[in-house]
């Protein structure tokens, strides 16, 4: 199963580069589509029994039922044909250049009725954290259904309008586990688009979502990649090239 690139347009790159993020519609191919959301149900079970095992309901910011932040691979490498296609190839590279390496993955869900927010932050917050200093981390955020303000959405919060690229403070929030970094009162900007669309963001852009009362799963896939190795040689971290010379390399999967 292979998908081909997409040319994205010099204006969406200007939006990188003023506001941290831009989205492209209806560009992944329905075979990937179906691909990712039957890996992401395989994951929610794995997860649920997992809290079974542990016998809890809540398991670091997942919580059974109502929010869910899921790795897929390698447990489950069919996903590379996604990962290091050539669609993900042409977006990464008109960002980050000739040379892309694949950091990780994650599943977001918001399940049914009683899925829960996510409050304002950088997923460089949750990096620094854990390893301190890291490069730029490329976010890929993959709709498996529709997103609408209606079913929790993401907002990003242009850069343009935070002020500033940087990585700011993050507090973690009691009950969720969350990390928070703005308080401001921007609401910032939704991202309503059809499945299999991408929005597209930096590690340094705030990002939140809503709760999902819709009687209906919304969920997302989250792909990232960096320019250079993240440090510290963590399992989390794949730092797996994946384009070198503006070439994407052979044998990735």
């Amino acid at each position: 199963m292979q998908t081909t690139g997409i040319d994205i347009p010099q204006e969406k790159i200007d939006q990188f580069k003023k506001d941290g993020y831009f989205v492209v519609e209806s560009v992944i191919p329905n075979e990937h589509v179906e691909l990712l959301r039957e890996v992401c149900q395989s994951a929610i079970d794995e997860t649920d029994a997992e809290m079974d095992r542990q016998g809890t309901d809540v398991m670091g910011i997942n919580h059974r039922g109502k929010r869910y932040f899921m790795k897929a691979e390698p447990n489950h490498p069919r996903i590379r044909e996604f990962i290091f296609s050539d669609l993900m190839a042409s977006i990464t590279r008109a960002v980050f250049g000739d040379e892309i390496y694949y950091k990780s993955d994650q599943y977001v869900v918001k399940f049914d009725k009683t899925g829960m927010k996510f409050s304002w932050h950088q997923d460089s917050g949750y990096a620094q954290a854990r390893l301190g200093d890291h490069p730029e981390v490329l976010s890929c955020w993959c709709t498996l259904d529709e997103v609408n303000e209606d079913n929790g959405t993401v907002y990003l919060l242009p850069m343009s309008r935070y002020g500033e690229k940087k990585l700011a403070e993050h507090i973690v929030e009691e009950g969720s586990n969350d990390r928070i970094g703005y308080f401001g009162n921007d609401p910032g900007e939704p991202v309503i688009a059809p499945a299999g669309s991408i929005a597209v963001f930096s590690s340094l852009t705030f990002h939140r979502s809503g709760a999902n009362p819709t009687g209906k799963k919304r969920r997302v896939y989250l792909a990232q990649y960096t320019a250079s190795p993240m440090p510290g040689g963590h399992a989390i971290d794949a730092n797996k090239l994946f384009i070198k010379d503006g070439q994407v390399q052979p044998n990735l999967y």
